[in-house]
This record gives structure tokens, C-alpha cells and sequence, in this order.
């Protein structure tokens, strides 16, 4: 960077193109950026063989935050000998949090391994609370924030893995400072409640701020109490004081929820509160309906958190923003350039001694359904109307409403051997600890195009990927345009362990002959500190933000496409633990397609070879 630049960049000036126009109406010119008018995000130049030039760090700006735009220009490739080729202009924007203290920011853009990013400048959001950037223009309801925070079922596994670890993370970051109401059956001390507290924090990462701990536990108020008690309401309002805004947190099982409504009605706390509400969101279609009714006799739609902590993550969050702020996606994404869509959520562990769940839910109805299909919603979705939340949550109800509903021939359903030893599950079982399947999306987008999701337990690695396979070159100009050995070009996005964007693209090689093989660029992006999804979830609840939650519309629609499945199946098969799941998964595939294994180097499966 040269002293201009600099000088520029600590201005907060904003470069709106290349360099060396003299005239204004072109886009090589400095424009002091209005914080109403930011974008939360980065642009990145893809530039073989050079390193960065400057670190992701924090930058202090006296005149306030700074932005850049994507007109960026870099060096795709590279010849064999290590000097550049031609030049090609590249700019990719990616979604980036905003920054907090201590966090630390890595993005890197890797050619075959080799650190290859050049960045331009960091678009950066003001201090403060991380707003959805789809939070502008949301319903009155959800414009004042909660004063105040129920959980019930605060003694529970749920409790003690995922939300006391996320209420403490938001009281370290500022971010909760009302009254915590914690809401359970046992006769519990304060002491207790402190050494619950205390061992959920111990198991998840200790407690590094101690001041943090004890604003947290002044903050937590215990009662005991049945459910089906109007006593117990009567204490929760008690422990509210002044609160006017609550909102309850139902992290009990769904069989509670009409009975815990029913008492919050009758003792008048849900007038203006919110409620949030744990998946699963209902077994199968019926049961989703109930739900939602349940829901709505206490509070509207406006009101309900459904909350999916999968869609909290940072990486899912990206898929959105990748799409929608990228203009060379949308010539491509659809039925005329993509070929297939493939997702995979694999884990390399079993159910870890919650069997009896496991007996009741099911892969399909556990992660398929929900997690996965929320991915496909994200990947299939028309451009939002508008930047409300709201409009993003149509645009992903209208694709689960154009899913096909599922037939048995789309489904395969797995078992991994010793299931049936685990604690709680039956001897005779025929529940799926792996499940793939072959989905189609009705519209003019996607017709034709085949989604083919899977999703797995004691598989070779823990990996969720998405793999976006585009159709070859019309004609085979070179011999090796559609090579029978390995995919076409595709868009990857690891989502964990963690999360990278991907473009594979050929290349020719050094010579006289047109050949070539494929490279894939991919952009890592790496959070250190960053929040849990459950803190992400609460803090937005809290604050009436729906963009990251799902709708009862959405929900329902979901359930319509698997309803079908759900008792009309074939019997699970069993599979070998550290494999990639039952052999017939392989058959959803059309001839010359396959699984693409995360992890390794995307290839077209070889169903001889493809199971080890």
C-alpha cells in the first residue's frame, strides 16, 4: 500500500473502482461513506503466488468506520514455472461479523494450498450490537427488546449444554443485563443453581471472566415449581418485578408446551411478551399443525422464536449473504448451468447415550428435515424483496412449498451396527441413524435439477459440506472438456468443521497440447471467539429480530414433504461404523454421478470402490 492509499484508507474514504479516470462520472473516485449506508462485508482479490500485504486486525479509523467495494484485480492463475499468466479481474464479497474485542480474523484465499489472498478494504459495521442486516423494516412488535428472560426447563441437558453457556457469553459481551428467571420441578438452592451453573461452564471452555460469572449469577432467579401449578406462574411473576416484556424460553419437551402456554395466559404473562420455542417443531405434519395452534393461542406469530441453533451458525448465515451479494451467481444458478446440488452433515460419533431421543426422532426427522432443508431453502431461494426479515422468510416458505413430496424410492435409510446396544433403544429397531435422499424443487428455477441430501452417524469424519456441481461445456472442444474421471466445475461451502468457499475451475497446462486439469480457489474464512449460535439465537429473540428463526408457514410446508415417508419406508439397512453409510445411498445417483465425500478431492463415485 503507498503513502496515497493510506492516506486515503485512514480518511474513511471509500474506493469506488480502478484507477488513473480523470473522469467523475467513472468509477475511479473517493467517496466519504455514510454509516446509514454501509454494508456489513468484505471484498477479496484472488492473486496467484503473492501473500497478504496487511492482517485482518482492527483497524482505528479517528474519522469512524471504513468501507471498500469489489472492483479488485488479481492474477487467477499461474504458469507452472511460478510466473503469472494473463490477468483476470476477480472480486468476491463474503459476509463478516462484526468485529468484538479480542477477536481475532482470519481469511485467507487458497490456490491448491498455497496462501493466495489480497485484500482490499475491510467493510467494517459500527461498535455495538451485531444487527442482522435483514432487521430493517420488522414488525412494531418486535421493535422493543425484552426486559426480561424465562427458561424453563433451566435444569435440564439443554439447559446445561447450550443455553447457560450462551447467557453467560452475552452477559460478558454487554449484551444481557435483565432479570433471568430459571423455571424447573426440583426444590432447588441458590447453591445448587450456582454449582449448576458453575459445572455447565466448567464443561464448556471455564469461565474467563469472573466479574462476567457473577453479574450473570445476580442476575439468575430460581423457582420450583409444577407445571401444571398456577402457583408456579403466579411465583414467575413474582421473580419478573417490574418487567412488562418477558420473553420465555421453552426448553422443555414439546408435550409441556400447551400446558406452559395455557399457565402464562391465564396468569397474564403473555401480553407483549415473546416465546421461544425449541425444535423439533412437531413429528410429522399433524403434530406440527397442533403445535403452531398451540403457539398461536398465546401468542402471534410475531412473537414466535422458533429456534433452529443450526441456523445461528455463522458459516449457514454466509451461504445467504454469498448469494445475494456476488452479481456473477445469478447468470448460473439455475436448472440451465447447475447440474446437481449435494449436502452432507456427516458426524463420526454415535448418539452419545441419547438413545431413547433417537428412538423417537429418527435422522430424517432430527437433522434431515430441519437442518439440511433449511440449507436447501438458503441455495434455492429467489432474491428477497426487500431487506425485512420478512421477506426472506416467504422467499424460503415458497421453496419448501415447490419441494415434491417424497416418494420411498427417494429415500434410503440406514443403521449403524451396535444401534440397537445402546442405552434405551429397542432390540428389534428399525430406526435410521443415516438417511439419504433425492429431492426436486417444482419451479422454473430449479425444475429438473436433483437436491441430494445425507446425513449420518459413526461416518468417516464430521463434515457438513455443500457441493455445487455445474454441467460441462456444450461442446467438447478440447478432449478433456467433460473428463470422465472427475466432476465438472462446482461451488464447495464447508460449513464446519470449518468454513470455507470453493470454486473449482480447469486450467490448461504447460505445453503444446489443450489440456488440462482442475483447480480448486477456495476462500477460508476463520473466526476465532466468535459467538455461539445460541448466543446469536437469544440475543436476536430478545431483541425481535425473526431473521434467523423459522416460520409456522415454512414449518408446515417442511413436514408436508417428508409426511409421506415418515411409516411408508423400506427397512433401514445396517452399515459399518467409519464408512461413508449403506452402499445403497449410491443408487439415488443417476449413472455417472456419485457422492462427494468431504474431505477429499471431489470425484464421481465408483460404486465398486466407493464403499471401504
Amino acid at each position: 500500500m503507498n503513502e496515497e492509499e493510506q492516506r486515503q484508507q485512514s480518511q474513511g474514504l471509500r474506493l469506488a473502482g480502478g484507477q488513473g479516470n480523470d473522469d467523475p462520472r467513472k468509477p475511479d473516485r473517493l467517496i466519504r461513506q455514510p454509516a446509514s449506508e454501509r454494508v456489513v462485508g468484505e471484498s477479496f482479490v484472488m492473486r496467484n503466488g503473492e501473500r497478504p500485504v496487511q492482517g485482518f486486525e482492527d483497524r482505528t479509523d479517528p474519522l469512524g468506520p471504513f468501507v471498500g467495494v469489489g472492483e479488485a484485480k488479481g492474477n487467477a492463475g499461474s504458469r507452472h514455472d511460478g510466473s503469472p499468466s494473463a490477468s483476470t479481474e476477480t472480486g468476491i464479497r463474503l459476509r463478516r461479523k462484526a468485529p468484538r474485542d479480542r477477536a481475532m480474523r482470519r481469511r485467507r484465499l487458497r490456490v491448491n494450498g498455497e496462501v493466495t489472498l489480497r485484500a482490499g478494504l475491510v467493510f467494517k459495521q459500527p461498535a455495538g450490537r451485531m444487527a442482522s442486516p435483514l432487521a430493517k423494516g420488522r414488525p412494531c412488535m418486535s421493535a422493543t427488546r425484552s426486559d426480561a428472560l424465562v427458561v424453563f426447563g433451566v435444569t435440564g441437558d439443554l439447559a446445561h449444554k447450550m443455553i447457560i453457556p450462551a447467557l453467560y457469553a452475552l452477559v460478558k459481551r454487554g449484551a444481557l443485563d435483565v432479570p433471568v428467571v430459571g423455571v424447573a420441578s426440583p426444590a432447588w438452592t441458590k447453591a445448587q443453581v450456582t454449582q449448576r451453573v458453575e459445572d455447565s461452564l466448567a464443561k464448556s471452555g471455564g469461565v474467563d471472566d469472573p466479574a462476567a460469572l457473577r453479574r450473570f449469577l445476580d442476575l439468575l432467579v430460581y423457582v420450583s415449581g409444577d407445571y401444571k401449578d398456577a402457583a408456579t406462574f403466579a411465583s414467575i411473576k413474582t421473580a419478573l418485578g417490574a418487567a412488562s416484556r418477558p420473553a420465555h424460553y421453552l426448553a422443555i419437551p414439546p408435550s409441556l408446551f400447551e400446558t406452559v402456554i395455557e399457565g402464562l395466559g391465564q396468569a397474564g404473562l403473555a401480553e407483549n411478551a415473546r416465546v421461544i420455542v425449541e425444535k423439533p417443531f412437531g413429528r410429522d405434519l399433524a403434530s406440527a399443525l397442533e403445535l403452531n395452534r398451540v403457539a398461536r393461542s398465546g401468542f402471534p406469530e410475531d412473537a414466535i422464536f422458533r429456534i433452529d441453533h443450526f441456523l445461528g451458525k455463522e458459516a449457514i448465515m454466509n451461504i445467504l449473504y454469498f448469494r445475494f451479494a456476488n452479481s456473477f451467481l445469478e447468470p448460473i444458478w439455475n436448472r440451465n448451468y447447475v447440474a446437481s446440488i449435494q449436502v452432507t452433515l456427516a458426524e463420526d460419533f454415535g448418539v452419545k447415550g441419547r438413545g431413547g431421543f433417537y428412538e423417537s426422532a429418527g435422522c430424517l426427522r432430527d437433522v434431515v428435515q430441519n437442518h439440511l432443508f433449511q440449507i436447501v431453502a438458503l441455495l434455492a431461494m429467489e432474491p428477497p424483496a426487500g431487506r425485512d426479515y420478512g421477506a426472506v422468510q416467504s422467499e424460503k416458505a415458497k421453496v419448501f412449498q415447490a419441494m415434491r413430496p417424497l416418494n420411498p424410492n427417494d429415500v434410503v435409510r440406514g443403521q449403524y451396527a451396535g444401534y440397537r446396544d445402546e442405552p434405551d433403544v429397542a432390540k428389534e429397531s428399525d430406526v435410521e441413524t443415516f438417511c439419504a435422499l433425492r429431492l426436486f424443487i417444482d419451479s422454473w428455477r430449479w425444475e429438473g435439477v436433483p437436491f441430494y441430501l445425507r446425513s449420518g452417524k459413526f461416518l468417516a469424519r464430521t463434515f457438513t459440506e455443500v457441493l455445487v456441481e455445474l454441467k460441462p461445456p456444450p461442446q467438447p472442444l478440447f478432449a478433456d472438456s467433460a473428463p470422465a474421471s472427475e466432476r465438472a466445475n462446482y461451488f464447495r461451502f464447508q460449513l464446519s468443521p470449518k468454513s470455507v468457499i470453493a470454486v473449482a475451475a480447469r486450467v490448461k497446462r504447460v505445453g503444446k497440447e489443450f489440456v488440462g486439469e482442475q483447480h480448486e480457489l477456495s476462500l477460508i474464512d476463520e473466526h476465532v471467539g466468535e459467538p455461539t449460535a445460541y448466543a446469536r439465537l437469544l440475543g436476536d429473540a430478545m431483541a425481535g429480530d425473526g431473521a434467523l428463526f423459522t416460520r409456522e408457514d415454512a414449518v408446515e410446508a417442511a413436514w408436508a414433504v417428508v409426511d409421506p415417508i415418515l411409516e411408508t419406508h423400506a427397512k433401514a439397512v445396517l452399515y459399518e461404523r467409519g464408512g461413508w453409510g449403506p452402499e445403497e445411498a449410491d443408487a439415488l445417483f443417476a449413472a455417472g454421478g456419485g457422492w462427494d465425500n468431504p474431505g477429499s478431492d471431489p470425484a464421481p463415485a465408483d460404486p465398486a470402490t466407493k464403499h471401504s
